[in-house]
């Protein structure tokens, strides 16, 4: 005890003279481990809420709305309030540390889950899009989550720290669409609708997960990362302290001593605009750039396809007509259906999170993006062709989730990798901003689609969308370039290429590829390359 509170008594404040024994040092290890964990705690329980509305969402809208042609508007609400406040959370975490922006993000989710209840017991149906709209920015913070992660990871475990964040979702979010039955009886015994009863749960879970977050993610990792790279730099230029340890640095007294010496820097480029920053530094890296094309365009597929299946599976059990009598008429045996088949889709979105984060450090990045795409691409073909089946439309579901989870991980994990640390914050921001811009779009049209050209044309869709990123990245004359590039610096615009001109009585027909804009091939050739991950980050780090 005595030696505790010896060091329990060590401040910065000391009398001079008096020797105080120092802090053990922070491991980078230790407190990477400890946030991961935090980290997946709090994602198992937000993802309760966002699973429900999800699932019951678009039954809601049809309900209170009075109209199937708003069968979208819950997934375009969350998709555009995750986008409108994806960058305002990356700012806040660039100014005061991860801590901040993911609680932000969960406390507005709690109060959209009140009020959905609300709504339910109003018959509100701008009540429920306000809600709604809360949930989204829960939903902004939980992608950030998945960053928080790799802000301490080493290079070759950077895409296994970030599938760890992503798989923790998995309970949480295959749970909520199936707390139907639980929360109808939740609901009843606290005298309101049935159908708000699983809002209810939701709400204790974001409540849960803020609490954890508040309590558990110290140091901040992104501040605890910051102090790390500028204690390198301080022992790059006057040599390693007596006694330090590499990867460590000591606990500071004050907690708010942790960010000062960032805090000018950072409100200096604060100032300057995010979204400018963020656009500018993902232009200057051919990588970015493909990473940011593999995010938008799986997210974009996604939510085309999944936030009008519960009413083509609402249409599909109870006959024609039954989706103008949604939530409150609809049978059991239906709600379970489309419960069951949304969970089997989130469980592929997260549950194999893991394997694929392993698959993207172990194979490359970019042969996991492909992976995806071609996931993506079989999806849609199995739920457009088998529109009749329930089975065949669960099945294109699972792998529909499989190919978001592949190209997501794999993008956001070369997207953190191919920025400056010092841009890395808020181009996640933008990252995430412009995911949920193209989810918005998918969700305003996908109702119409599936109004207009029923489900395979609404699945012929997602696959255009899904073609227009995989196309280039199989073109052999992408692969071909990209050897040229993997096998110079890095640094630097591309070099021109010198083509012969080989004589032909044939007439010239153009290249597959000469169809794709200019900066598109660029990022593509420079990008793609046998090379292992390892050997790309070596290389990044020297060259920086």
């Amino acid at each position: 005890m005595q030696g505790y509170a010896l060091k329990m008594a060590n401040t910065s404040g000391g009398e001079p003279g008096v020797r105080h024994e120092e802090r053990p040092p922070l491991q980078r290890r230790s407190v990477q481990r400890r946030t991961v964990i935090f980290l997946g705690s709090a994602q198992l329980l937000s993802g309760i809420g966002t699973g429900a509305t999800v699932s019951i969402g678009s039954l809601l809208a049809v309900d209170l709305s009075g109209s199937s042609a708003w069968a979208g508007s819950v997934a375009t609400v969350m998709t555009l309030a995750a986008a409108l406040s994806a960058l305002p959370l990356a700012s806040l975490a660039e100014r005061r540390g991860r801590r901040a922006g993911l609680v932000t993000g969960l406390a507005a989710a709690l109060a959209g889950a009140v009020l959905i209840v609300a709504a339910v017991i109003s018959g509100n149906f701008i009540v429920l899009l306000l809600g709604t709209a809360g949930v989204g920015v829960g939903t902004a913070s939980s992608l950030q989550a998945r960053f928080a992660a790799v802000d301490l990871a080493e290079d070759e475990h950077r895409g296994r720290a970030l599938s760890a964040v992503v798989w923790a979702i998995t309970i949480g979010a295959v749970a909520g669409p199936n707390l139907i039955q639980p929360g109808a009886a939740v609901g009843q015994a606290l005298g309101l609708p049935p159908i708000a009863g699983p809002f209810i749960i939701s709400a204790v879970g974001l409540a849960l997960a803020c609490a954890l977050l508040l309590a558990g993610l110290r140091p901040d990792p992104l501040l605890f990362a910051r102090q790390l790279a500028a204690g390198a730099a301080t022992s790059a230029a006057t040599g390693p302290a007596i006694g330090s340890a590499a990867g460590s640095v000591t606990a500071p007294a004050n907690s708010a001593a942790a960010g000062t010496a960032t805090g000018t820097y950072l409100a200096a480029r604060t100032r300057s605009g995010a979204l400018a920053r963020g656009l500018s530094a993902a232009r200057g890296s051919p990588s970015a750039i493909l990473a940011l094309a593999a995010i938008v365009g799986a997210h974009a597929v996604m939510v085309v396809v999944m936030s009008v299946t519960p009413l083509h599976l609402q249409e599909l059990v109870a006959g024609p007509g039954s989706s103008s009598h949604a939530s409150h008429t609809a049978s059991g045996d239906v709600l379970v259906i489309i419960g069951f088949t949304i969970s089997l889709h989130i469980a592929g979105m997260f549950a194999f999170s893991p394997v694929l984060g392993w698959l993207t450090d172990k194979s490359g990045r970019k042969q996991t993006i492909v992976l995806g795409f071609t996931l993506l691409v079989a999806a849609v073909a199995v739920a457009g062709a088998g529109q009749r089946s329930t089975t065949a439309v669960a099945v294109g579901l699972v792998l529909l989730g499989l190919g978001w989870s592949a190209a997501s991980i794999s993008g956001s994990t070369l997207l953190a990798e191919s920025v400056r640390q010092e841009d890395r914050v808020v181009v996640q921001g933008v990252s995430d901003m412009l995911m949920g811009a193209a989810g918005a779009v998918g969700g305003a049209v996908s109702g119409l689609v599936l109004s207009w050209a029923g489900y395979p044309g609404l699945n012929l869709a997602g696959g255009a969308v899904a073609g227009v990123v995989l196309a280039p990245l199989s073109l052999p004359s992408c692969e071909a370039g990209s050897e040229q590039a993997g096998s110079g610096s890095q640094a630097g615009p591309p070099q021109p290429r010198t083509e012969r001109t080989i004589p032909s009585s044939r007439p010239k027909m153009p290249s597959p590829s000469s169809a794709m804009p200019s900066w598109w091939k660029s990022a593509v050739s420079q990008t793609w390359s046998p090379r292992t991950a390892d050997a790309v980050s070596r290389e990044r780090s020297r060259s920086t």
